[in-house]
């Protein structure tokens, strides 16, 4: 994520923020400029800069902003009245309960957070209602909302992805990260991993990628029934670090895709924030974790994955023994192997290619 700052008065600002501290002025998030704007309402009901005058672009909140759901704008030229990122949510949850208010503004706030990186990688994903066969949405739902007992699971169908509200209520996803023993669960995890299915189907199903694909990750016609059932009732192999991200990723090789995108996700976020800090680490000893100001992933040149790497190494060092030093888990429980790397530098390639 980038360094945003209030464009009325240039304080810093955050990407979740609807209101300037120091100024008072309304923000809004314009994915196409990649600004948190300042806005003043004009006359006839449209938003513009606090800096513009007559014939500077106009713009409209996105429908979700008054409920507190949403903090875009798009252009007035725009015709659609919600903004990119929830023109994707088809179903909401059950909003006569109040609890679920709660539960939609966390659910669309991680979804915002991956779509930011989306955009700056040059994916924009286009509704299902606009492209059937190829677009993609999301619903939100919950258990009850099936008419039987049994749970909704969050998972990807053909363009469609699927998230159990549950997943916004801290208590119960801790509850589900322990019973599972996932050492990370996290909404704006589910949101990348799932995007990763949808990816597959786009980037690497039926195009020249897929015999590379097969060679690292495995044959994806394994029947994937057979496999979750194994891996439920049987466990990850043992060793499955020498090979995979997440032990989940060695279900099957749709899964270990999905943990792969998803972790490429991760980095290309935290590096960028690392980025736009001006984040270094230079140690008083020459054998100690050292690292420059990374390159920002999402806007240099993308064959840098090597200096990707050579960045998030070290700043994975230092995020551990600060989670540590406050009394927390490691804010990164995870080995990056070898084959894990040739994973992700193949996403990595899949996505400069795209």
């Amino acid at each position: 994520m980038k360094t945003f700052h209030c464009t009325h008065c240039q304080s810093l600002v955050f990407f979740e923020n609807v209101t300037c501290l120091t100024c008072g002025s309304t923000l809004a998030y314009l994915p196409e400029q990649q600004l948190m704007a300042a806005l003043r309402q004009e006359a006839d009901g449209s938003w513009q800069g606090t800096e513009s005058g007559a014939g500077d672009p106009t713009y409209r909140l996105c429908t979700n902003y008054p409920t507190g759901i949403c903090n875009w704008a798009n252009s007035t030229a725009e015709p659609d009245a919600l903004c990119p990122s929830c023109r994707l949510t088809r179903v909401i949850p059950n909003l006569s309960n109040p609890e679920n208010q709660v539960a939609w503004a966390k659910l669309e706030t991680a979804k915002r957070r991956m779509m930011y990186t989306l955009l700056g990688l040059g994916l924009k994903p286009v509704p299902k209602a606009t492209e059937p066969e190829t677009g993609l949405a999301f619903e939100f739902l919950e258990d009850s909302t099936n008419g039987d007992a049994s749970r909704v699971l969050t998972g990807h169908d053909n363009g469609v992805i699927t998230v159990n509200i549950a997943e916004a209520d801290d208590v119960e996803r801790e509850k589900q990260r322990a019973r599972q023993h996932e050492p990370y669960r996290t909404l704006l995890g589910h949101f990348r991993h799932e995007i990763g299915h949808y990816y597959w189907d786009r980037l690497i199903a039926g195009t020249d990628h897929l015999a590379a694909f097969r060679e690292l990750f495995g044959d994806e016609r394994a029947d994937y029934q057979q496999s979750l059932n194994r891996h439920y009732n049987e466990g990850a192999p043992a060793n499955w670090e020498q090979g995979f991200i997440s032990a989940y990723a060695t279900m099957h090789p749709w899964e270990d895709w999905a943990e792969s995108w998803a972790h490429l996700l991760h980095m290309v976020d935290a590096l960028e924030t690392a980025s736009a800090a001006g984040l270094s680490l230079r140690p008083k000893r020459a054998d100690e974790p050292s690292m420059r100001p990374p390159a920002d992933p999402l806007h240099t040149e993308h064959d840098r994955f090597d200096r990707m790497i050579d960045s998030w190494l070290p700043l994975t060092y230092i995020l551990n023994n600060l989670s540590r030093g406050l009394g927390l888990p490691d804010s990164y429980p995870f080995v990056l192997s070898t084959p894990v790397i040739d994973k992700l530098r193949f996403i990595h390639r899949v996505l400069t290619a795209a």
